[in-house]
């Protein structure tokens, strides 16, 4: 019986020390937060300036995703490495592959792989976007209305596109 106990409390320990992933958080800043800015967060944060892996709900004035992220973000910034999902806030950063909804005042996606709804859109590449706004920029777009229908133009007014 003594053994069956030691086995449950090391299986116990070492799956805690393992299973990083929480589903809440709630900080101040990155360092000053209920949750280590490393822990996965699978679930709802709170922040009034929040940094961590996501897939969760993330409400805040400043909402930061690292690495492959997902979920909902709704704050006056947000700015991520990877994101799957929506951006809703002034400005909206995705510095690497972006898959969803960003609406902002100033959208930027280094990969564009959906919708940017903004005063000022810009996407270094594109998969497959579309960008509603008063300024919008493709940079991988290379010709002024040369493929269309696939590509509209590298800046355009009120509407611009990549498929």
């Amino acid at each position: 019986m003594k053994k069956l106990l030691l086995a449950i409390t090391l299986c116990l320990f070492a799956t805690s020390t393992f299973a990083e992933t929480k589903g809440f958080q709630l900080s101040l800043t990155p360092d000053i937060a209920i949750q280590p800015k490393t822990a996965h967060i699978e679930g709802i944060t709170l922040s009034i300036w929040g940094e961590n892996p996501q897939n969760a709900l993330a409400i805040g004035f400043v909402n930061g995703s690292k690495g492959q992220s997902s979920g909902l973000s709704w704050g006056l910034a947000n700015y991520a490495e990877s994101y799957k999902g929506a951006q809703l806030g002034i400005g909206n950063y995705a510095s690497g592959d972006f898959t969803g909804l960003q609406w902002g005042a100033v959208n930027y996606a280094g990969s564009l792989n959906g919708l940017q709804l903004g005063f000022v859109n810009i996407a270094k590449t594109t998969k497959q976007g579309l960008q509603v706004g008063f300024v919008n920029l493709i940079q991988d777009n290379t010709s002024w209305f040369g493929k269309l229908p696939n590509e509209l133009a590298p800046a355009m007014v009120f509407v611009n596109w990549s498929f």
